[in-house]
């Protein structure tokens, strides 16, 4: 089935709106009159790996839950189309082994098999392509991984050991309160530190590398969640090509996310409706209500609520987010990644990689696939530092890919998130101090209201595995919460044990 998001161009059709996904969710709801008028146990507010890990949790722990979202498809900011019989990956993309909570579902699944490699460098062009001021340097994937961990070891060799020592766990980054200065600190400011010890291909490859992650500029990108990353990833550059771009799913994204929903909707306590953007949160203290734009409601005891940072002002809450959530909910995080991927002719291209630090829309790029038809399928990206939007001009996108590499060009898939009104941007990475300011308030629950997001994971954030994570924790919390006797009941319960142990 076709969902309304994503653009695909070829040459015969030109650009057009709207491609095909096994995630796109028929019939888009379950909901029957006299379910209307039910009140639930939860409400969980988003499809993406968030909301889906919740709401099966939840349905699974035995609760009645309504899934609402606001596409016509499951997996949010991560999702796949399949065209011509070839997965192109739209949004989040890669697992690994060492990302736990993903590789729980992978097991629970029983999808170890269906895994493989992004990089194959047994043929073809074989080459690394680095353009920067000096002009264009071409190189064997060696020297390409040499000068990349050079770099990134210098950047982040805060405290002699390439930040083992400031950031020994990963999973709570801030174990130790000297590490938190860096969160002042952007990665701009940390190459100036280190400007005159870094070659100019070290500052093109680490430049690129950051943008890639971060998908902001350098100058608003946090050198803390940089290190987070970087800690995350066993502190090599090797390290970070294996858990962050390596492994994806032969059939994409969307073969995953399908496995959480059927499990939920099999417990036949699972109700659902896509195609349902939410306008208000309405916490009553006795129930939540959660409003659609056109105007129906829902009621349940608890609400989980997965919305996207930089879509979480665009909700009405009563009563309003406290101060500190509102004030991160403004702020927002800095990611606008471009994802751009194109089918091209040339075979030898599978072997071939590329960052551009020249003023290009697009600044990094790898050959990711063969299609069915013997083309080469790269997959290439650009950041909120030379921004544009691809599907307002096929020509400039064309001409921020042929700034890679020269391409004979047959197909081109994308996904704006930059414009998609449900995400504002691509996966969360934060501005300097961000942090330091609202983790711990975008985690807090608010009254009957609990709130979880890749977006404020405390390991893998703004992954899948994070969005795993939270939605896990968001399920646990609401079970405990709603199995916890209320207080005056306690109270009477004890006085009456306390009565017939006192004779």
């Amino acid at each position: 089935m076709f969902s309304k998001d994503g653009f695909e161009w070829t040459k015969s059709q030109g650009l057009r709106a709207g491609i095909p996904s096994i995630g796109v969710i028929h019939p888009s709801s379950n909901i029957t009159n006299s379910d209307s008028e039910s009140v639930f146990d939860v409400i969980v507010i988003g499809g993406g790996y968030c909301g889906l890990t919740a709401a099966r949790d939840a349905s699974m722990n035995g609760l009645r839950v309504l899934l609402l979202e606001a596409r016509d498809r499951i997996g949010g900011r991560s999702w796949s189309s399949n065209i011509d019989g070839y997965p192109f990956e739209l949004g989040g993309t890669w697992v690994h082994w060492g990302q736990p909570c993903v590789w729980r579902e992978i097991a629970r699944y029983q999808m170890r098999d269906q895994l493989k490699d992004s990089f194959d460098y047994s043929k073809g062009l074989n080459e690394h392509h680095m353009k920067h001021s000096g002009g264009l340097s071409t190189m064997s994937h060696e020297a390409e991984d040499a000068i990349a961990e050079s770099g990134l070891a210098k950047v982040t060799n805060v405290d002699g050991d390439n930040g083992r020592k400031i950031m020994p766990f990963a999973h709570n980054a801030s174990y130790y309160p000297e590490v938190v200065k860096y969160d002042n600190m952007t990665v701009a400011d940390r190459i100036a530190e280190i400007r005159d010890t870094l070659t100019l291909q070290e500052v093109t490859s680490v430049t690129g590398f950051v943008l890639l992650c971060s998908g902001g500029t350098l100058e608003t990108t946090s050198f803390f969640e940089f290190l987070h990353w970087w800690a995350l990833s066993g502190y090599t550059y090797r390290g970070c090509v294996e858990y962050l771009i390596k492994y994806k799913f032969s059939g994409g994204q969307s073969s995953f996310a399908i496995k959480f929903f059927q499990e939920a909707l099999s417990t036949s306590r699972l109700k659902y409706a896509f195609n349902s953007p939410i306008s208000a949160i309405t916490d009553h203290g006795n129930s939540v209500q959660a409003t659609t734009r056109n105007g129906k409601t829902y009621q349940a005891a608890r609400l989980i609520c997965t919305i996207p940072l930089n879509v979480l002002n665009t909700i009405a809450f009563s009563p309003p987010l406290n101060a500190k959530k509102q004030a991160a909910a403004d702020t927002g995080h800095v990611n606008q990644c471009i994802k751009v991927h194109a089918e091209i002719r040339d075979p030898n291209m599978r072997s071939w990689t590329a960052v551009n630090n020249t003023g290009n829309g697009l600044v990094y790029g790898f050959g990711d696939g063969t299609t069915p038809a013997g083309n080469t399928h790269v997959v290439c990206f650009g950041a909120q530092q030379n921004h544009f939007e691809p599907d307002d001009s096929i020509d400039q996108t064309f001409s921020a890919l042929k700034g890679l590499a020269p391409m004979d060009i047959e197909r081109v898939v994308f996904h704006n998130w930059s414009k998609d009104e449900f995400a504002k941007g691509a996966w969360f990475f934060p501005a300097p101090s961000f942090l330091s300011k609202y983790l711990e308030s975008l985690r807090e629950r608010q009254g009957n209201i609990f709130f979880a997001s890749s977006d404020w994971a405390l390991g893998w954030r703004s992954f899948i595995d994070g969005a795993i994570e939270e939605g896990t924790r968001a399920a646990l919390a609401v079970k405990l919460d709603l199995s916890t006797p209320p207080v005056s009941h306690f109270c009477s319960t004890f006085r009456w044990s306390l009565r017939e142990d006192l004779g």
